[in-house]
């Protein structure tokens, strides 16, 4: 009964260390975001999507502060997303919806380290990205044009990416007409930046290959994966098309760096095994990085 209670115990600790380290991530990340958007996107006047671009455009047009228009929208929003959507977002999501204001507010009198649209709209992306990555990574969002996407997804039956594309699409046309054209581009040059830092931030640099094997001396090729490249190796069950006859496939995940021993290790001993290659974003286990 006491091993019982102290692995409850425990069990509770690490939860309760975990939902910190969640609360924490919101933080940072929210920050991050807030102080890449003064330091570089508002300046140079890049309104990359979001509700942080409506309020680059509405600064420019009416001088509204950036961080009560953001608070104007983001918490409707949020609100409008408990009651139409379920309340599934969380404490976390709020937070990060009312810190990330906060912090536009706090820091708005910070100098940009560019002037120049180009630069501006790389690096503060790589920071947005970095930001959103991270809030990400703590289970939560900064709400925003994300709510509205998803109130419009299950209203309209459009698929969630078409939504979110159509809303940052307007916000970018409104940017390019209310700035110029070429402040317009460099928000779509933002957006591509942030989604593919986000992405990054979320599955990391390490790609890795997953190779499909099929051969005729599958034994073989187990034994040299195992043996020479150290790597697990796995037999699927299958069929030929044609023959109809059972003929397993062999499934391996390697290093990027590890891919052309494998290729050459089947080529010397199968010269006609068929192989087929595919990218694998993040792999978790034994050999691997651990979830």
């Amino acid at each position: 009964m006491n091993g019982q209670k102290e692995n409850k115990k425990k069990r509770k600790t690490v939860t309760e260390n975990s939902k910190l380290v969640e609360y924490l991530f919101v933080l940072i990340g929210s920050a991050l975001v807030a102080i890449s958007f003064n330091l570089f996107l508002l300046p140079n006047e890049v309104a990359s999507g979001g509700v942080s671009g409506i309020s680059t455009i509405l600064k420019a047009v009416t001088g509204w502060e950036p961080a009560y228009v953001q608070w104007a929208l983001n918490i409707p929003l949020f609100i409008a997303g408990v009651i139409l959507l379920g309340g599934s977002f969380g404490i976390k999501t709020l937070v990060g919806t009312i810190f990330l204001p906060f912090v536009v507010f706090l820091t708005k009198d910070l100098e940009p380290w560019t002037m120049d649209p180009l630069l501006a709209s790389l690096f503060g992306c790589i920071g947005v990205g970095l930001g959103l990555g991270i809030t990400f990574r703590g289970k939560a969002s900064t709400g925003g044009t994300d709510l509205a996407a998803q109130i419009i997804h299950k209203y309209t039956g459009l698929s969630l990416g078409i939504c979110v594309a159509l809303i940052d699409g307007l916000i970018v046309i409104a940017a390019a007409v209310v700035f110029d054209i070429e402040k317009g581009l460099y928000a779509l040059i933002g957006l591509y930046v942030t989604s593919k830092t986000i992405d990054i931030v979320q599955v990391g640099l390490g790609r890795k290959k997953m190779a499909l094997i099929i051969t005729n001396r599958q034994d073989e090729v187990r034994d040299g994966i195992l043996n020479k490249i150290d790597r697990g190796v796995t037999k699927l069950s299958a069929y030929g098309g044609y023959t109809d006859h059972e003929r397993p496939v062999l499934m391996c995940v390697v290093d990027q760096t590890e891919f052309t021993k494998l290729k050459q290790l089947v080529q010397s001993i199968d010269p006609s095994a068929f192989i087929i290659v595919s990218d694998a974003s993040e792999v978790l286990g034994e050999g691997f990085k651990r979830a």
